[in-house]
């Protein structure tokens, strides 16, 4: 077989199948690293979730990322799941329907679990293939451009057992498969306790909330109002007295273009932010056509209807330039020594004023509601001062969750480039 030296690098590489590899890597078939046939799982009904119970593992509970899902969580009878119980080291492959092609690897941490019918279970034989090398194989971009290419066509997307252990990979040696696996779980492990700090933040702001937005700081007098008791010298005001709601500028569809100026649509308004994945485009001249529409830092944006109602985004930086689009409507305040708007926002981003709005958001097959909606919302208001502080103290818990959100896109970027050199031997590991 014809080597290839990589003049940067000195490695000396081969032409395989999954393309260019280190001569001194193979190219292996999953059947043939795996100890036993591949099996289908359980087809029984899922029950409540019993901690005296097994866990049952179905396709909807695995992430993309191949961890299981606790807010789905559901139990197996111990009959039915004795021969589907996993062990160190198993792996599972979702064979149908949406998620055809997400993996997960079982560990002890998940506690006692079986799996569902429409999964696939293989046993690598550790000698040869590490089910951790396994399991970042399953998250690279060659694994994901072989689940495309497998796929069959048909109202449901399906990949079988045969057609799984036809499936090629990089086999290294297994000391490399090890360190390579060892190098990517320390970077998943930063990634999770930056999760975990971003959920702390989250449940710390929203304990602060509820404190700082119905009691103030250091009230000691309080009345009874309409929304309940507050401080003695708080208003309740309807949100029309102090704001307005201007919607977005009603863009054709054939105005779109390929790349460009985005366009803010009520899809790419998110809970707490704005996403511009698979957003539309405009021509870059219509920034100043259409200067009244366009989005500065600090915006608050509200989707008014379809299935992202009542989300409220607050735009940044990263957003800029953009447009908005109609049904997308932004908070403007009309006197702003009335209200701030810091203090706007994070009275606007609570569980309560969502749930507000969407009272009189109108029914039909998708719900939708009106800045009148919006405006005739009433809120408890503190003196300027106080908002100001309000805001300074929620605020800064946002800007730290923001600084750990990026920290966590920085890692997940390690990552991918890390597995792109890594699992292809672009980069060797020393061991």
């Amino acid at each position: 077989m014809a080597q290839i030296r990589d003049l940067k690098t000195g490695i000396k590489y081969k032409n395989t199948p999954i393309g260019k590899i280190p001569v001194d890597w193979e190219v292996g078939r999953l059947g043939d690293l795996c100890i036993g046939e591949p099996e289908y799982g359980a087809n029984v009904p899922s029950m409540d979730k019993d901690n005296n119970l097994p866990r049952y593992v179905r396709i909807t509970d695995i992430t993309d990322n191949g961890k299981l899902l606790e807010s789905t969580s559901q139990s197996i009878n111990k009959e039915s799941a004795q021969p589907y119980i996993l062990g160190e080291g198993d792996f599972l492959f979702a064979r149908s329907g949406a998620t055809v092609g997400k993996s997960y690897l079982y560990s002890k941490k998940d506690g006692e679990c079986a799996f569902a019918g429409y999964l696939i279970r293989f046993k690598p034989n550790s000698t040869q293939l590490l089910p951790e090398f396994l399991f970042y194989f399953t998250h690279s971009d060659y694994y994901y451009n072989w689940v495309k290419s497998i796929l069959r066509a048909g109202a449901q997307p399906n990949i079988n057992a045969k057609e799984y252990s036809n499936m090629l990979l990089t086999k290294p040696p297994i000391g490399e498969q090890k360190k390579i696996a060892e190098i990517l779980t320390t970077v998943d492990e930063t990634i999770e306790k930056t999760d975990q700090i971003i959920e702390k933040n989250k449940e710390i702001k929203k304990g602060l909330m509820q404190e700082l937005l119905t009691r103030g700081l250091g009230h000691k007098k309080f009345k009874k109002s309409d929304i309940g008791e507050i401080p003695e010298n708080w208003e309740v005001v309807n949100l029309g007295k102090m704001i307005y709601l201007q919607g977005g500028f009603a863009f054709k569809s054939n105005e779109y273009k390929e790349k460009g100026l985005p366009l803010v649509r009520i899809s790419n308004v998110r809970s707490n932010g704005i996403t511009l994945n698979e957003c539309a485009y405009l021509p870059e001249s219509f920034a100043e056509e259409f200067r009244n529409y366009l989005l500065k830092t600090g915006d608050v944006l509200v989707a008014m209807s379809g299935a992202t109602t009542g989300k409220i985004g607050v735009v940044s930086n990263k957003d800029l330039p953009a447009l908005f689009n109609q049904r997308v409507g932004r908070f403007v305040i009309k006197d702003s020594n009335l209200i701030s708007k810091s203090f706007l926002t994070q009275v606007v981003l609570t569980k309560k004023f969502k749930e507000n709005l969407l009272t009189d958001a109108a029914g039909g097959a998708q719900p939708n509601v009106s800045g009148k909606n919006i405006e005739k919302i009433v809120i408890s208001l503190p003196p300027i001062l106080e908002q100001k502080q309000i805001a300074e103290v929620l605020s800064s818990i946002d800007e730290e969750t923001e600084k750990e959100g990026n920290n966590k896109e920085q890692l997940e970027l390690l990552k991918k480039g890390l597995m792109q050199v890594l699992l292809t031997g672009k980069i060797r590991v020393s061991v």
